[in-house]
Parts: structure tokens; sequence; C-alpha cells
């Protein structure tokens, strides 16, 4: 009897133990099922304009109707079990997190719009499981190269690269469109005329566009950095003794208002993939449209233009000097070092060391470092929102110019050589120009994105075309804009001889 009660007891037990396991199932299914809807998802998602720009996009606002869901791209496929409630706990976390503790405002929503963000929550999983005909009929030839492309090279390839805008609508991409509505502006109709040696403001006819050009006395300088300046790169000595003649150069970097009046003068739709000089026509034949927002959305206006290649570059100096009848060009490297330390021989034209802004040891790192100096007068990755800012944000150096360090790197003429200063020839160097010829070109100034010791005067980088293009989806890639650096533009400088004075 006492055997049958306990095994009686025991088959209770099994019984009540395996419809707790499978109410505890079914809770967990609906649990996930529930926390897995669109509706929860937006409850207490901080994205405040998420679900309007979701129900905009190609996703949701489909002629079939059918509407894909948040999880559909932000985890992986639920039959991928493990990976899918992993990733799951992961970002529910994440997501409460910034719920509770963190402002809308507060977070770099441009910042999250980047293809380079957006691998970290969106699965490519997905794109394939639903999308399961790669070639349908209505792909294009140019679709149909770049998914040949995505199956050969699946590592260096993505869906975000062509597809950055079918999970959330972005609106239009129009190069051409204003940044803000101001009113009328002034149409200058003639060239500014130039008498002497000093500043002025270019104006360029048939255009609203303006620019400073500040006078850039000639002098001399010691190019690079001492050997014992905290930081200091291999390539950036020896240290020469360096003259360069008086030039004018542009008081920021060129902004988009700027380039945009080269790339609605030169640039259109039929454009090729090269580079043409027609005297009888246009003169220069400019950019492409670009691929995507060049902007990444962040503005136009007076903020430097940026992903544009060197050559685009020098194209739209080129095209500056045709307009202006006045030679225009990127700087050398030498004068941008000399116009950058505007009379200063220390790592910044400002006080201070990079010792003091950088955050090197615990307590730094902890408690963080007094920048107000820095501040004032370079965008670093110490006070930019993760993108670039307009010029009115810091004060000028000695010599007027600025965003000379920070912002965004500008590019030079020279070719890049990391052992060029050795090179030159002893005794005093005048006006060198680095390397006949180069792969790649010398990158100046660090950009929004670097920390203070990257900021230095003396700080060399230079172009990396191939890994600044990995992402381009074209075949072939474009030669006018790049894929994968937002953080480098350009500065103009204009060279000074009697034809430029205005007689």
């Amino acid at each position: 009897m006492a055997d049958k009660t306990i095994k009686r007891k025991h088959y209770l037990l099994f019984i009540a133990g395996g419809l707790s396991v499978i109410l505890f199932l079914l809770l967990f299914n609906k649990t996930v099922h529930y926390t897995s809807t669109n509706e929860f998802c937006n409850s207490c998602h901080v994205h405040d304009h998420a679900e309007v720009s979701w129900k905009l996009s190609p996703h949701h606002n489909t002629q079939s109707g059918v509407s894909v869901n948040c999880v559909d791209c932000h985890l992986p496929p639920e039959d991928q079990t493990a990976r899918f409630l992993t990733r799951k706990a992961y970002h529910g976390f994440k997501d409460l997190y910034a719920y509770l503790t963190l402002e809308p405002e507060e977070i770099d929503w441009a910042a999250k719009r980047s293809n380079e963000a957006a691998k970290h929550f969106v699965y490519e999983d997905g794109c394939i499981k639903c999308h399961t005909n790669m070639f349908p009929a209505s792909l294009n030839e140019k679709g149909s190269q770049q998914h040949i492309k995505y199956m050969r090279d699946p590592e260096n390839s993505s869906c975000l690269q062509c597809h950055h805008n079918v999970g959330h609508y972005r609106g239009e991409v129009n190069l051409m469109e204003e940044e803000e509505a101001t009113g009328p502006k002034e149409i200058y109709a003639e060239l500014t005329k130039v008498t002497e040696f000093k500043t002025f403001e270019e104006k360029l006819p048939g255009t609203s566009v303006s620019f400073k050009m500040v006078a850039i006395p000639g002098g001399q300088f010691k190019m690079g950095s001492p050997v014992d300046e905290v930081y200091r790169g291999r390539d950036e000595g020896p240290a020469r003794d360096v003259e360069v003649n008086k030039f004018w150069m542009a008081e920021i970097e060129v902004s988009w208002t700027e380039y945009l009046a080269f790339f609605g003068a030169t640039g259109s739709q039929g454009r090729k993939e090269a580079v043409e000089v027609d005297e009888e026509t246009d003169g220069v034949s400019g950019a492409t449209p670009p691929w995507g927002a060049p902007d990444q959305g962040w503005g136009k206006g007076t903020r430097p233009a940026i992903t544009m290649s060197h050559l685009a570059a020098e194209t739209y100096c080129r095209w500056l000097t045709q307009e202006t009848g006045r030679k225009y060009r990127l700087p050398t490297e030498a004068e941008w070092e000399y116009a950058a330390r505007a009379g200063t021989q220390t790592p910044y034209f400002f006080e201070g060391s990079p010792k003091d802004y950088e955050a090197d040891g615990f307590l730094k790192k902890l408690f963080g470092s007094n920048t107000e100096v820095i501040d004032k007068f370079a965008i670093s990755h110490l006070n930019s929102p993760s993108k670039t800012q307009k010029p009115e944000s810091v004060e000028a150096n000695a010599f007027g110019l600025k965003n000379m360090l920070g912002n965004v790197a500008e590019f030079c003429l020279d070719f890049y050589d990391p052992k060029v200063y050795g090179k030159y020839p002893k005794g005093l160097v005048k006006n060198p120009r680095g390397p006949r010829n180069g792969a790649e070109h010398v990158v100046r100034g660090g950009s929004f994105k670097n920390s203070p010791k990257d900021l230095r005067a003396a700080r060399r980088d230079f172009t990396k075309t191939e890994a600044w293009l990995v992402t381009d989806p074209q075949i072939p890639k474009s030669i006018w804009w790049y894929s994968d650096t937002k953080s480098v533009g350009f500065r103009v400088v204009c060279e000074y001889d009697e034809k430029t004075i205005n007689q």
C-alpha cells in the first residue's frame, strides 16, 4: 500500500512537472511573440520617428499590402532559435536602458543611420530569407551586376550598400536641395576685382556664392615636428627649414554651398566616369551624381563639403580657375602647414600640449581632461556629435583661418611619401611640392572623428583610395565620390602673381 502511495505521488509530481514545463513554454512563446510585435517595439522605443518613417518605407508602403515587421530586419530569423533569442535579449536590454536613462535629443540619430552603425542592428539573414530570388525579372542590369558581386564576395558586400532607404524612409536624395530657406539672395553680376595683395571676398558671377580668401604672407618656418614632440609620427621628420611664397587661402573649408555651385554648373546625369576638357562647351566636366546623400543628412550650407574624391577636389579648383581667371588649386603640404601654424612652432597654433588634452591614463579616462582651450579652436571627437560642424563653431588662428585643425581633414596637392622630408636638398627648401608621382595624396589637419593627438599641425596622413571605396556598389567604382570616408574635405588656395592683380 505504501509503495502504491509513493508511486502515485511520483506520478502526480511528474504530471505537475510536465504541465509546468508546458505552461512555461506556452507563456515563454507568448512572451516572445508579444515582445516581437511592432506595437511592443514602438511602445518604448526612443527613436521618436521610427514608426512614421517605417510606414513610409518600401517595406510597409507596398503595392501588395505585405508589411515587413521590425523584427524581420532587426533580429535574425526565428528559425535560428538560439541566435534569435540571444540577440533579442541583447537589443531588448539595450533599448530598455536607453528608454530609462537617455533623452531622445541626446542620441546622435544621424550617426546611427550610417551603414557602419546599421550593421550592428540590421541582419542580412532576414533580407535573404524574404528575397530568395536575387534575379527577378524586374531587376535592371546594374542591379544584376551588384547581386553577382554580392554573391561572389559577401564578406566585402552588404545589402545596405544599395538598399539603405528601404527600412525607414529618409526623404528623396537631392544634392541640389537647399539646406534651409533663407530668402532672396543677391546674384553677383561681376567678378571680384583684386588690386593688391590683401584679403578679399571672391564673388562668383551669376551665382549668390561668395567666400573669403585670406592673404597669407610668405615666410620661413620649421616644417615637421621635433624628435621630442609627443605622439610624433615617423613620417613627420626630419624637420626642415622651409620657405613659401605669399598666397591666398580660403578662410574656411570649401562648403556645400560653394561645391554645389560647381556641381550645378558642370555635373549632370549623363556624365561618364571620366574627366573631360572641352573648351568649346563647359570647359570642365564635373562629377557624376553621388550614390546616396553625400552630406550624410548632416546638412549642407556652410558645413564643409565631404565624400568627394581628391580628383573631384582638383576638378573643382580647375573650374574655379576658369570662372575667376585666377589660379586656384589645392594647397601644397608646405603651404598648408605654414598656414596652420600661423607663426607658431608648437604642436598646435594655440596653447597646450597634446598630453594636456588626450585622455591618456586611468584618471583622465575616468574623469576626463580639461579641453576648454582646444574646444575653442578645433572640432574633434571631444566636442562633435559625430559629424561636421559649421565654421562659426570655432575661432580662427592668427592668420584668420578657421578649422585648420579638425572638423574635416583636408586634401593637399602633394603625393604622399613618408620619407620625403629627408629627400629634399640640404639647407633652406623653397616652395617644396613633394614627390613627382605616387599612388596616394597627402591629407592634413585631422577631423571631427580624431582625438587631440591627431590634430597636431605636423601630423601627416594620406588618402586611402581602395579602402575608401570598398562599399561603393557601382561597377566601375566612382572616381568622383568616396563611399567609405565622411571626414575628409578640402580648402583652396589662390596663387599670387602679377596677372592675379587687376590693373
